[in-house]
């Protein structure tokens, strides 16, 4: 990261911020004694950002300008346009979501990972090797599409939405797709060699990108990813609470935990890799 600007404590610099994401500039404001620093993370973006700051300064527009069009059409395309693939993963998650409720068991029966029907009155389910043969190649990755529950929801879009932007605004929607139908697939893969079959959820994919997200800001800071450490902590020591006897106890037992350790193994060995190759 380089060290652009000093600012005072009291300045207020919400709206410079949002402009430098608008602008796809990588950038990261730290709290210091002395002030908040503004730093660059891309020294080739150094011109455009100091255009900005400067247009900041004089109190001129420096948000992009957008086509015309309805308040309600704008707000609902913007996070297509900032963060393509994050914003299609979680448009998915929430239609399916939707189908769910409406369709019932048809949805989750076409998405978990192998098929599902009733046979006699119990459950039966198809293998892997039968389904990817016939086809049903997406079941490597449409379980990741099911939730099962509002709060499971929220918090994997959240936490999706949090970290895909990040990875799309500094590398690029390739590298979000890329980790996406990798730990997509790994986290799903993971759970099923365990023996279970109906799991889902976008936790893995988030796991994932937790430790790609860590590793780029630990080893290539000048990236400029940013993760605060509490909450590694918090999603590590969630992990970790959700695989003890005491997870149940409490309520949160049926927990896709392979999934959630595939993922992150997959984050950390993107997060390894790529860190390595912006260190040459």
């Amino acid at each position: 990261m380089y060290r652009i600007m000093l600012f005072p404590h009291e300045t207020d610099t919400r709206e410079l911020r949002r402009a430098l994401w608008a602008h796809r500039i990588g950038h990261r404001f730290t709290e210091e004694s002395e002030g908040q620093v503004l730093w660059l993370a891309d020294p080739d973006q150094h011109d455009a950002l100091m255009q900005l700051l400067t247009r900041w300064q004089r109190g001129e527009r420096i948000m992009p300008e957008r086509r015309r069009t309805s308040a309600g059409n704008a707000s609902l395309s913007a996070p297509f346009r900032q963060a393509p693939v994050t914003a299609t993963a979680l448009a998915i998650s929430l239609l399916v979501f939707g189908l769910m409720h409406v369709l019932g068991d048809i949805v989750v029966a076409m998405l978990t990972i192998v098929p599902v029907g009733v046979v006699n009155g119990s459950l039966a389910f198809g293998s892997l090797s039968d389904a990817l043969t016939s086809g049903q190649v997406w079941r490597l990755l449409s379980p990741a599409f099911l939730h099962f529950g509002w709060m499971h929801l929220i918090f994997n879009m959240l936490w999706l939405w949090y970290f895909g932007r990040q990875v799309e605004t500094l590398q690029g929607s390739g590298r979000m797709l890329a980790i996406l139908l990798v730990a997509g697939v790994g986290a799903n893969l993971a759970q099923y060699a365990t023996g279970t079959v109906l799991f889902g959820g976008m936790s893995g994919v988030d796991f994932a990108l937790l430790g790609y997200v860590w590793l780029m800001s630990r080893r290539a800071p000048q990236s400029g990813f940013f993760v605060p450490q509490m909450l590694v902590v918090f999603m590590l020591g969630w992990m970790v609470f959700t695989m003890t006897d005491m997870a149940a106890a409490v309520g949160f037992g049926n927990v896709a935990n392979e999934a959630h350790l595939g993922g992150l193994v997959v984050g950390l060995a993107m997060g390894w890799y790529y860190s390595g190759r912006a260190r040459r």
